[in-house]
């Protein structure tokens, strides 16, 4: 994401993280018809999560064999800056990107990974790339808006993306490692940390930001396939590799989403109340690990319960329901009853065409690009959260 961070989420922050996968702005009033551009998918404010939305919602597209609408990839495409960045949002992209158009690093990942994965983009995603790599931190991690301490959240969307553009992500990684709880912490073994806690230092796991560092450690992006069984079972290991901190944070999220099924997102002042782009974020992450039969009751949760959500937050949260069935060998064209691709291209302008199968060109975990984040509320809200965003820190989850 909404990425691991829910896109929704994100929108409503302004700053991701998770994407991911955000809900509060989808209760912002949409602007009117005329004022939304005839491309973009979803009928909300653009603001703040226009490029992150849009990129999600190609890049679950192509991965079900439905070619987008040119006019939708054209709207994506003209949001790029001269020197490869992504804002949010431009209105008026015939204009050259002034100081007001704030590029931030998940936009620009996720538009990455899409381009990258329809095909036909080279030169956009190589100036995407290199923008990247341009703002990376001294650490080898990224942060929502450059210069900030890197994130998990956004190295890992940033991950996916070079992947997919073909640039290393070894460094990146070792970023990703560091900010993973070990197995003999009091709380939050095998979980990711945001951040280091700014006054103690300290790692407290968040299941947001470990949903989106298990694709990253593993290489993947936001639409990962099902990961091979994961030969280390639901045992935290002793990790030594970003592959088995990937492991460890598969299991971390195994055990915060078994018995309840889903993840819980408490908002200041409010009660407790399910998570539904985290869980989706959460449910990816554990299919591209290979623990599907972990994912089995969050998934069927989901199937039961995001109908309404999937309505109001628009095309991001349908790519991240897609993302999680996609994940566990699901079928997305039938997810408790519904075609989720169908509802999510309902979104915005009729595709070009629909391939009889997904997947129909090269398709791997290291080409295609929830996480997340994705992102996070707690950014603008000051609770530390995670796309598109999640872009976008972010609040304290177990």
């Amino acid at each position: 994401m909404t990425l691991r961070r829910s896109a929704t989420a994100l929108a409503a922050s302004a700053v991701l993280c998770a994407a991911a996968a955000p809900t509060a702005f989808a209760d912002s009033p949409a602007p009117s018809a005329a004022a939304l551009p005839s491309g973009l998918y979803g009928k909300t404010d653009p603001k703040y999560d226009g490029v992150w939305r849009q990129s999600l919602a190609l890049i679950a597209q192509d991965a079900n064999g439905v070619r987008p609408a040119a006019k939708a990839v054209d709207w994506l495409t003209g949001q790029q800056c001269a020197d490869g960045g992504f804002a949010s949002f431009r209105a008026d992209a015939t204009k050259p990107c002034g100081e007001k158009d704030l590029m931030d690093t998940n936009a620009t990942a996720a538009a990455v990974q899409a381009l990258s994965a329809l095909g036909g983009h080279d030169a956009a995603v190589k100036k995407g790339a290199g923008w990247l790599k341009s703002v990376a931190g001294k650490d080898g991690g990224w942060s929502y808006n450059p210069g900030g301490a890197s994130d998990a959240n956004s190295t890992s969307v940033v991950i996916g993306a070079l992947a997919a553009a073909g640039e290393p992500t070894a460094k990146a990684k070792k970023v990703l490692v560091s900010l993973s709880i070990p197995c003999d912490a009091k709380e939050g073994g095998g979980g990711f940390a945001y951040q280091p806690d700014k006054k103690s230092g300290k790692l407290y796991a968040n299941a947001d930001a470990t949903g989106a560092a298990v694709l990253g450690t593993l290489g993947a992006g936001l639409a990962p396939r099902p990961g091979g069984k994961d030969a280390g079972g639901t045992g935290c290991l002793n990790a030594s590799t970003p592959a088995q901190t990937a492991h460890n944070g598969a299991t971390y999220l195994a055990g915060a989403t078994a018995g309840k099924a889903y993840l819980k997102s408490a908002m200041p002042g409010a009660d407790d109340q399910p998570d539904y782009g985290n869980t989706a974020d959460a449910v990816t992450a554990l299919g591209a690990d290979g623990l599907t039969a972990q994912a089995k009751q969050p998934l069927a949760w989901l199937e039961q319960h995001t109908a309404a959500w999937a309505r109001q937050s628009g095309p991001a949260a349908y790519a991240q329901l897609i993302f999680a069935a996609r994940a566990n060998g699901a079928d997305p064209h039938d997810f408790g009853g519904a075609d989720l691709v169908k509802q999510l291209n309902a979104t915005g302008p009729a595709p070009a065409a629909s391939a009889k199968a997904p997947d129909s060109k090269q398709d791997s975990d290291s080409t295609s690009i929830s996480i997340w984040w994705i992102v996070g509320i707690g950014l603008v809200a000051g609770v530390g959260i995670g796309f598109l965003l999640s872009k976008r820190g972010r609040k304290r989850q177990v």
